[in-house]
């Protein structure tokens, strides 16, 4: 396996390989002057993985770089660019996969183009933020990969050396929404495919659980507990159980569990306001509003007034009154003096109705001028979530909300920040300035905010932001994005012990992230990960063929506590569709899907099936098959 970046998701993805899938890697980074600081990725991890390696892969420094070692022990090469001659010394003609996650797009797919020539059957995995670009890249690279090999690359023998183009920010955007909502729960969005994961407390006596499509997880017993850490060494707890079977489930009493549940959606995903149209409602504020109003009552009684006076039609009486509004009729010298006075009664209205229209239309102009610029926060704005950094990660996780209909306030220090754009499209009120400094925050009307994300890139800007949010808002929830697993989990145990009452979570993007690109690269389709607790779930979409864990058995047989479960079956793109028919089961809405299948259900290899599985339970069951590993 070789991985090719420039931040800390390239050394996470690399710990993965090693630590869980027990993969030789080769890792490629800037020289030691232009990296970023390796990220601490737990001490165990890299103490199973020295074990394993004791001895490190020298590199020849003629061949593309100076030679290191990580603490994993993973061959490392310093490359300032994935060039050509860099990608031919670490060998990516033998490789079996291809990582490249560097923060910049046009450097990955040009080094992904070069690596398709040099490889024609590398299995490439590409970080891409741009999700458009990122499918036509992926059926380009298809495409040259078939023509080069002569075989079909999707669903055929070729299968395997498919290109996956994957963002951190998609893939963790869901989890960091999740967290820091009540109520919301931890969604998996892939493809049509929606699922939830619900955290449910334990069921009082007489109670009885809904167990949802499935148990995914036991909480651990210090979920609760203000001073635990969620599973740590130091609660003496053993942490969540993924995965627990039905009897495990019946003896956990009084623990907390998480469930899966499936979720349909209809309707647009966004607001039905298009273009950045302002509505007619807020064209005009609500005290001119009611000065028309008044306006225009004053005129019907002048209308109904004239009607009763001169005994003429009430069209006709209208229409003099409007004559009379404008000043255009004829002086009533000689006419009754009920008629004269409405007529004085009417100009003087008409004279107040010129500054009125006058104020609608600088009040129009000034909405329309206004709607592509920034919002500012409405004055009871209350039960909304601030949203701290507008970069990859905060735009995704903005987006998120607003498909969900959940009111945002955004900070963001550079008025030209890559999600300025999106935040002015979806009328999301921003604040600029400096989350340090004073006031930012109360601009952001903090202190009737419901949560807080901080997602900023700066680990110190973040705490900070916490910290001040929680002396004026002690029981708000907040979620911060951190660097170090060691420091995530020092904050997060600190501020859980110093307000109990409030909800803290510490997340790492690239701890979230690194899971999909690793299973990326062993050849599975990931649909998402979730987070239970300090660890992570994974959702999959695999085909049987092959995987002697699963084709022949039933749902039942195959089901491996701990490790990995079948959720449900893919009947999309099935030729034999009358086989569903015996699954006994309902198709899930639109997503080709069969849920709730029974135990006796018999997993054949032309099926393709979507399952939950711990990060070492999908090493075991989806590791290198032996006839492709012992060819590379």
């Amino acid at each position: 396996m070789v991985v090719c970046g420039d931040d800390g998701l390239a050394h996470r993805l690399a710990a993965e390989l090693r630590g869980v899938y027990r993969e030789q890697v080769t890792l490629v980074v800037p020289p030691a002057g232009r990296r970023v600081r390796q990220p601490v990725v737990g001490r165990a991890r890299a103490a199973s993985a020295a074990l394993l390696d004791r001895v490190v892969t020298a590199v020849n420094r003629g061949n593309g770089g100076p030679e290191g070692a990580s603490a994993a022990g993973e061959r490392v090469v310093e490359a300032a660019e994935p060039t050509e001659a860099v990608l031919a010394a670490v060998g990516v003609e033998r490789a079996a996969a291809l990582a490249l996650v560097y923060d910049d797009d046009e450097t990955n797919i040009r080094a992904a183009l070069t690596a398709r020539r040099l490889n024609p059957r590398l299995r490439l995995v590409l970080r891409l933020y741009n999700r458009r670009l990122g499918q036509h890249i992926e059926e380009l690279l298809d495409q040259a990969a078939e023509l080069a090999g002569g075989g079909t690359v999707r669903g055929g023998p070729g299968a395997d050396i498919a290109t996956t183009v994957l963002s951190d920010a998609d893939t963790t955007a869901p989890a960091l929404v999740a967290t820091a909502l009540v109520g919301t729960s931890k969604v998996v969005d892939a493809e049509g495919l929606l699922l939830r994961a619900v955290e449910r407390r334990p069921p009082r006596p007489g109670e009885v659980a809904d167990p949802g499509l499935c148990t995914l997880a036991l909480l651990s017993a210090t979920s609760n507990d203000p001073a635990g850490a969620e599973g740590s060494e130091d609660s003496g707890d053993q942490g969540p159980q993924l995965l627990p079977d039905a009897a495990a489930v019946a003896a956990a009493t009084g623990r907390g569990t998480v469930v899966l549940e499936q979720v349909s959606y209809s309707g647009p995903s966004l607001p039905g306001r298009r273009g950045g149209v302002p509505p007619f409602a807020s064209l005009f504020s609500r005290r001119l509003r009611w000065s028309l109003a008044g306006l225009v009552a004053a005129v019907l009684a002048l209308a109904v007034a004239l009607t009763l006076v001169t005994r003429d039609h009430p069209l006709h009486a209208t229409y003099v009154t409007l004559l009379d509004l404008f000043a255009i009729n004829e002086p009533a010298h000689n006419e009754t003096a009920g008629r004269q006075v409405l007529q004085l009664l009417s100009g003087l209205v008409g004279l107040l109705l010129l500054p009125v229209l006058l104020a609608a239309v600088l009040e129009a102009l000034g909405t329309f001028r206004t709607a592509s610029s920034l919002r500012k926060p409405p004055r009871g704005l209350s039960g909304h979530v601030v949203l701290l950094g507008l970069g990859k990660i905060g735009t995704r996780v903005l987006t998120r909300l607003r498909e969900l209909h959940i009111p945002v306030v955004c900070v963001e220090a550079d008025p030209e920040a890559r999600g300025m754009a999106t935040a002015r499209r979806l009328r999301v009120p921003v604040v600029l300035g400096d989350v340090t400094q004073e006031g930012v925050l109360e601009a952001a009307k903090i202190h009737r905010a419901d949560a807080l994300l901080a997602l900023t890139s700066a680990d110190t800007t973040n705490l900070e932001a916490v910290l001040y949010a929680r002396s004026v808002r002690p029981d708000l929830r907040a979620v911060l994005r951190l660097y170090d697993d060691d420091f995530a989990k020092a904050v997060y145990r600190t501020l859980r012990t110093a307000h109990p009452g409030a909800l803290t979570r510490s997340r790492s993007v690239s701890h979230l992230a690194a899971p999909a690109f690793a299973g990326a690269m062993m050849g599975r389709q990931i649909l998402g990960a979730i987070p239970v607790e300090r660890r992570v779930l994974l959702f999959a979409a695999v085909s049987v063929g092959g995987l002697a864990q699963l084709e022949g058995r039933t749902v039942g047989e195959a089901f491996r506590a701990g490790a990995w479960r079948v959720l449900a079956l893919d009947t999309a793109g099935r030729a034999d569709t009358a086989g569903r028919a015996d699954t006994g089961a309902e198709d899930a809405p639109g997503a080709g899907l069969v849920w709730d299948l029974p135990d006796t259900y018999v997993l054949r290899g032309e099926d393709r099936v979507v399952l939950a599985a711990t990060r070492r339970g999908l090493a075991e069951l989806l590791g290198r098959r032996r006839g492709a590993g012992a060819s590379r």
